[in-house]
């Protein structure tokens, strides 16, 4: 594994660690506020955490920018904004999608079919000339049984709550695979600042048409929506976004999926949950799994080809 994987790897994991929190985060914000205003208020803070550092980032590089042509210029910009608005939509399916069949469910059996993205990048990446190496694929298999004990102690019974969190999977899939295409074109801090302002501003739209927030309520809930926002959002995505460049969008998910160990521990932790023998042996598959798939083959590359 050269250093540049290792690094991306790394910030993919940091990643899966603050998402994997933000669980306590985003359940305590229901006690106050409803999904898309817990959503639109935290994908807004998120945006305006990273204008300071887009201004830092371009001060810091300045010396380094190169004259480019004003055609080439636009083209850029038109490409940031594309990808921005298309991933901040996405995200907004998705993120809202979660929110409401956290709802209708348990937090277990949300865990579980939300990582489903791990076993659907891959299968969808088909359709667009991604390929991934066997061991890729064994390491979706461990990764899913690790899940599977991890999260889904009372049987997998599909319900109301389940079905939404399904397609929320599904979508995350798709982010995913979003995030792959045009990370390598644009900026990722300023795709990522876009994305959270589209899914901040059509989250509140929804929120004022079919909630009923008010500053009292979102006051009340500053805590969880502030580590939503500031780190989940305004970090954590901006990680993933960066992290994800020149890496295998299944193992990147691989990766991400880690989010539901860590959740577990952040419940002992912070909640004081305790975790079973059937958890602990989830847990050890799943990092089994990352390993796997972060195996070189016989050239030394990473398991992941590309027509």
């Amino acid at each position: 594994m050269n250093k540049l994987i290792l690094r991306q790897s790394l910030l993919l994991f940091l990643t899966a660690v603050i998402w994997g929190v933000a669980f306590v985060a985003q359940s305590a914000g229901m006690n106050y506020v409803g999904p898309f205003t817990y959503n639109g208020t935290r994908c807004i803070l998120g945006g305006l955490v990273l204008l300071p550092c887009i201004i830092l980032l371009d001060v810091l590089q300045g010396g380094k920018k190169v004259d480019n042509d004003r055609t080439d210029v636009k083209g850029q910009k038109r490409e940031l904004f594309r990808g921005g608005i298309c991933c901040g939509v996405i995200l907004f399916a998705a993120s809202n999608f979660q929110q409401f069949g956290i709802q209708y469910t348990s937090v277990g059996k949300a865990g579980f079919i939300t990582a489903m993205y791990i076993l659907l990048v891959p299968l969808m990446g088909l359709f667009v000339h991604k390929k991934a190496g066997v061991k890729v694929w064994i390491g979706v298999a461990f990764a899913v049984c690790g899940l599977y004990l991890l999260c889904m102690t009372k049987g997998l019974k599909l319900e109301k709550g389940d079905m939404m969190v399904l397609v929320c999977a599904f979508i995350f899939a798709l982010h995913i695979l979003v995030i792959d295409y045009f990370s390598p074109r644009v900026d990722g801090v300023r795709m990522s600042c876009i994305q959270f302002w589209v899914c901040g501003v059509l989250s509140l739209l929804c929120g004022f048409m079919f909630e009923n927030p008010s500053f009292g309520s979102i006051k009340a809930a500053w805590q969880p929506v502030c580590y939503g926002g500031i780190m989940s959002c305004g970090v954590a995505y901006t990680l993933q976004i960066v992290g994800q460049k020149g890496m295998n969008p299944t193992v990147a998910s691989l990766i991400l999926s880690l989010e539901s160990v860590v959740s577990v521990v952040a419940g002992f932790l912070i909640l004081h949950q305790t975790m079973s023998r059937r958890e602990l042996l989830g847990c050890l598959l799943m990092v089994v799994a990352i390993v796997l798939a972060q195996l070189p083959n016989r050239t030394g590359q990473c398991m992941i080809e590309e027509d």
